[in-house]
């Protein structure tokens, strides 16, 4: 079939039905984002669901899914829809069960759409390696959007999906990806180029890959340890799966599967008194009293770690606990360690990381080497702490001509005696030379003997935007610093 064909309904269709353009914020470091054409893929309990957004210039690679409706001429030439779909199941986009045969495919929506404007921070910068420039989503925004389905049975061990090729295995369009087995996500964005098999763990999809190494999302760790260490306080941050607390602790849930919405407050406390006494953190030494500052749940999506706004029911395998425990220092300490005592069969490495005024410090925490330490490197490090700041500190001084004034004042006192010698009729010639003289010499002075003063308050009736920066950057420092201390009586005193 002719591109040349469908191409004149088609663009008809998609200028009348959209006429701006949709926009998300999905953010990744691959730019596959930015392919032209964009397959997400989702394995369900009993199908594998395909969200194809298909460019206009590569609608012949994917014909079968045009509607007879969208041509202009020689419908009868076309196979059935049935036909189609065979085709498209075997040779354009494959779902190979554990044995290599191909899922049968149905076509359940089809319709023209914008493509979703997914940001990627690369698009238009050069590759340092390749030195091409990173390829740009394609200005013409009109794709053919289509939901197909690849119905199975049972529980797969393994699903292999194969991208259209030619008969040497070439790729023959370029498609971006993403891959989620139930609501877990696999990967993050990448190239769907050839081949991708996909080993399924149907009791924990959080654990489904696929067997290519660089096909892998960026939070595969079902348990992080963050190590926050500031002036006057250090914080514990511990992020784990609801799923991965059954070791542990009894849940105390009513399902296997799911949190349901009013279980949700529970659980989050009973998890964060737990993990209050579990991990003990000795800061120089010493055991300092845990605080529970907050728990909160989380989800982990193609952008990353995101806080759960709203209380939603919440599978199991997919939903995570953020624990923060916080303790009270003077300063900033020597040392601080964290001995971490929670590992499964599954969980044997735990990514640490501690963070301090320098930046952060990556680690990994296992069973045989389970402690994780930060000591204080830094060096002519002054911790931000409340300072006194008076107003003649932050607005200019007034530079006074000491000399000038004097001979002013000198000039004035000569001014007063010529008058009253004059009213008593006594010559003033000297007295006149002599203030002439003081006169000149004030002037002459004006540029030295200068001394700076405090301008006083009662003369500050306008401040400059520079003066006013200084005041009110020296008021919010303060602030922000008072902030840093946890007892509410210390923060008014501050």
């Amino acid at each position: 079939m002719k591109i040349t064909r469908i191409l004149p309904l088609f663009l008809l269709i998609s200028s009348i039905l959209f006429s701006t353009q949709l926009k998300a914020d999905w953010i990744n470091l691959t730019g596959a984002e930015t392919a032209q054409n964009i397959a997400e893929i989702y394995v369900l309990d009993d199908h594998v669901k395909v969200q194809l957004e298909v460019y206009v210039g590569d609608l012949e690679t994917f014909s079968e899914l045009i509607p007879d409706s969208w041509l202009q001429d020689d419908k009868a030439e076309r196979a059935s829809p049935e036909e189609r779909m065979q085709a498209f199941a075997t040779k354009t986009f494959s779902v190979l069960d554990v044995d290599g045969k191909p899922l049968p495919a149905e076509l359940a929506l089809v319709e023209p759409r914008m493509r979703i404007d997914r940001q990627s921070p690369f698009a238009g910068m050069i590759n340092p390696i390749t030195r091409q420039r990173v390829p740009e989503a394609p200005a013409d925004k009109r794709v053919l959007y289509a939901e197909i389905l690849y119905p199975f049975s049972g529980k797969p061990e393994t699903l292999m999906f194969v991208p259209p090729a030619d008969d040497e295995g070439r790729a023959l369009v370029t498609i971006g990806f993403l891959a989620y087995h139930k609501s877990v996500p696999i990967i993050d964005f990448r190239y769907l180029g050839a081949p991708a098999k996909l080993f399924l763990d149907w009791e924990d999809p959080w654990y489904s890959k696929f067997d290519n190494p660089n096909l892998k999302r960026h939070h595969k760790s079902a348990m992080m340890s963050f190590l926050y260490v500031e002036p006057y306080e250090v914080r514990h941050e511990i992020l784990t799966r609801v799923r991965d607390m059954e070791s542990f602790m009894d849940l105390g849930l009513r399902g296997d599967e799911y949190i349901e919405i009013d279980e949700l407050d529970g659980l989050r406390e009973r998890i964060g008194q737990f993990l209050l006494d579990k991990n003990p953190v000795l800061i120089d030494g010493q055991s300092v009293k845990p605080i529970l500052d907050r728990t909160n749940f989380v989800k982990v999506g193609v952008t990353g770690i995101q806080l759960l706004e709203q209380p939603e029911r919440l599978e199991q395998s997919t939903a995570i606990v953020g624990v923060i425990i916080t303790y009270l220092t003077e300063g900033l300490p020597k040392q601080v360690s964290v001995d971490w005592d929670l590992f499964t069969d599954q969980i044997q490495r735990v990514p640490a990381t501690s963070i301090d005024p320098a930046g952060p410090l990556p680690t990994f925490m296992t069973p045989d080497d389970r402690a994780h330490v930060w000591n204080n490197f830094l060096k002519n490090y002054t911790p931000p702490t409340v300072a006194h700041v008076a107003l003649n500190e932050t607005i200019r001084a007034i530079s006074v001509p000491i000399a000038s004034v004097a001979a002013i004042l000198i000039f004035m006192a000569l001014l007063i005696l010529i008058a009253m010698k004059q009213r008593r009729g006594e010559s003033v010639i000297n007295l006149s030379i002599m203030a002439m003289v003081i006169m000149l010499a004030g002037v002459v002075l004006y540029p030295y003997a200068r001394v700076s003063i405090s301008r006083p308050a009662a003369l500050v009736f306008n401040l400059d935007e520079q003066e006013s920066t200084q005041v009110l950057q020296s008021l919010l420092g303060n602030i922000y610093r008072a902030f840093d201390f946890r007892e509410e009586s210390d923060v008014y005193d501050k």
